[in-house]
């Protein structure tokens, strides 16, 4: 990818009372990241995850590994023209779904505010998105309807009202459309 920039962000994971890093390329419409993340809620666990976007920073693939008691548990999730699998199996519900959003992982909130320039916005209409959501860490999927309104400009960065199943969050992101803060899921500790 010519123009690629190398990032890392490091968050604290305030329902899991965990830390989760990414190390990512970002340009040309993609983005490529792995990340590893470590929680003590509902039971200690490690995350471990490579995440891979097409044109326009549309998911083509998630791979993630939970290990914690017991065996660890993994999904490969794939998006190929709009026809999703996980593990393989055909996965009709998530028909029109353009990202997946991996659970108490704020990096995925990055794939619609980049594609929209949300974090670009000082203040706009809602974008209404259909997700692959996966929850964690026992990594089942479902598909989740999702609003992101712009707020506000903020530095060099925006405010971006999060919302889904009957819950709402103001996040504030940065230049790079990543996750800054995000009450009461996470909060950025390195940049």
């Amino acid at each position: 990818m010519t123009g690629t920039r190398n990032l890392s962000r490091t968050w604290e994971i305030l329902p899991a009372r965990g830390h989760a890093t990414a190390w990512l390329s970002l340009g040309e419409g993609r983005l490529t990241a792995r990340g590893r993340a470590v929680g003590l809620v509902p039971e200690p666990y490690w995350v471990t995850y490579e995440l891979e976007t097409a044109d326009r920073y549309v998911t083509s693939r998630l791979h993630v590994t939970v290990e914690g008691e017991g065996a660890a548990r993994r999904l490969d999730l794939r998006n190929d023209a709009g026809r999703w699998t996980a593990d393989g199996v055909r996965r009709p519900d998530l028909d029109g779904a353009l990202d997946c959003d991996l659970g108490l992982c704020p990096l995925t909130n990055t794939m619609p505010v980049l594609r929209h320039g949300l974090h670009r916005e000082p203040v706009g209409e809602p974008h209404e998105f259909l997700m692959a959501w996966v929850s964690v860490p026992d990594l089942t999927v479902r598909a989740d309807r999702q609003r992101y309104t712009p707020l506000a400009r903020a530095g060099h960065g925006a405010h971006i009202r999060y919302e889904s199943d009957g819950f709402r969050s103001d996040v504030a992101f940065d230049e790079d459309g990543l996750v800054l803060h995000y009450p009461s899921l996470a909060a950025v500790v390195t940049r």
